[in-house]
Parts: C-alpha cells; sequence; structure tokens
C-alpha cells in the first residue's frame, strides 16, 4: 500500500506575514511491492497559508495567491 506524508521541506521567515512559517511536501512512498521506485513529491504548501489568504494583499504561489512570487 501507498503512503502519503506531508514533510517539513524548509522552515524560513516570511516577511509577508512577519513570522517563521514551514514549506511542505506532500511525498508518495512506493507500495512494499515496488521497493525499486524512489519518493514522489506531489504536492508543496505553505504553513501559514490559510492566515495568508485572509489578507487582502496577493501573497505567493505556496498560496495561490501571487504566481509571481515563488518563496523557494
Amino acid at each position: 500500500m501507498t503512503e502519503k506524508i506531508w514533510k517539513v521541506e524548509k522552515v524560513k521567515r516570511c516577511e509577508h506575514v512577519g513570522r517563521e512559517i514551514q514549506i511542505q511536501n506532500e511525498v508518495v512512498y512506493p507500495a512494499d511491492h515496488l521497493p525499486d521506485q524512489p519518493p514522489r513529491v506531489i504536492a508543496r504548501r505553505c504553513s501559514n497559508a490559510i492566515e495568508c489568504n485572509m489578507v487582502e494583499q496577493a501573497s505567493c504561489v505556496l498560496c495561490g495567491t501571487n504566481p509571481d512570487v515563488d518563496p523557494m
């Protein structure tokens, strides 16, 4: 059975909210009978995305509000 896990890629200071946030990746690990396949990253998110979306100003691509700003 495959396994999906959200893993922290990096912790950084976000200038938009003025505090530290976590950039997380959703990693899919292969099933036990397919051991030679590497894990895959299928999604990225920010730990502060909900709060950033409530602010009237566009923030970054991980929040889905500003595709021009990539926090990576």
